[in-house]
């Protein structure tokens, strides 16, 4: 069995962030752990209020895991302030694993912002370098690559800026744009490709990139390649997203558990 560490902040609805990253690692067949970045207060309709977990806390839950148990995937999701980032950074550097997956989560869902504006910079300089696969969105890599993104050859250009931040793949996830199909672009040195997913006519789809990108670390832990790891991810998550959770008054979950649910007889 694989160990998977996700770096992240807690969304106690269980929709998003570490709550979600679990569900994807149980789900799939592998030991989960977590670090906590910070606490945030959130539902399904919006994020009230953040907590920041103190740095020093932060590296001595990465130290607890490494220096104990193997990880053979780190996915890092909400790191919303410098010190965050110095501190996970700092910590990885020293630990070296492998198999790192950056989600780099700026706005929920919900449309709060997640990631400080002065701390875009630093998660570049300090994290992009260590990453093996980063998965914006068309909002976050608008940010990141400085540039409006209206369509795929949009898409190609701003992943081009972006893998030149450091990362070894860069996975820019295309379903903000408008039409029937969600195109997901994967761009490394040697590869581009387009994955096409038809669009999936449900509001229920809180979680969906952290669920991703957890996906993206289990497949890569158990040996897949990047374009092989995202189509077996982006399955994973089309299914939760088909049978998403009427949780809450505003957008609810994705189903982590639907393999599971089915042959237990309980799935509704």
């Amino acid at each position: 069995m694989k160990h998977l560490l996700t770096i992240a902040g807690s969304d106690c609805s269980g929709g998003a962030g570490i709550q979600a990253d679990l569900k994807t690692f149980a789900a799939l067949g592998t030991y989960g752990m977590s670090v906590i970045t910070a606490v945030t207060a959130q539902n399904t309709t919006a994020v009230t209020a953040i907590q920041n977990i103190e740095p020093q806390i932060i590296q001595a839950q990465i130290a607890a895991i490494f220096d104990d148990i193997q990880v053979d995937a780190v996915k890092i999701g909400m790191l919303s302030c410098s010190a965050t980032v110095k501190a996970v950074a700092e910590s990885l550097r020293k630990y070296a694993p492998k198999i790192i997956v950056i989600d780099p989560v700026m706005v929920s869902k919900s449309g709060s912002y997640l990631l400080q504006n002065d701390s875009v910079h630093c998660l570049i300089n300090e994290l992009f370098p260590l990453a093996t696969v980063i998965t914006p969105n068309i909002p976050e890599a608008e940010i990141l690559a400085k540039m409006k993104i209206n369509n795929q050859r949009d898409m190609e250009l701003a992943a081009a800026k972006i893998l030149k931040m450091g990362p070894k793949y860069v996975v820019l996830k295309g379903g903000h744009l408008t039409g029937k199909s969600c195109d997901d672009l994967v761009l490394g040195k040697n590869i581009q490709e387009v994955f096409s997913t038809t669009r999936i006519d449900n509001k229920n789809t809180h979680g969906t990139g952290c669920s991703l990108s957890s996906a993206i670390a289990v497949y890569l832990a158990n040996g897949k390649k990047i374009t092989a790891a995202l189509n077996a991810a982006k399955k994973y998550v089309a299914i939760g997203i088909e049978h998403g959770l009427d949780v809450g008054k505003g957008t609810g979950p994705i189903h982590h558990f639907v393999e599971l649910y089915e042959k237990a007889g309980i799935l509704e």
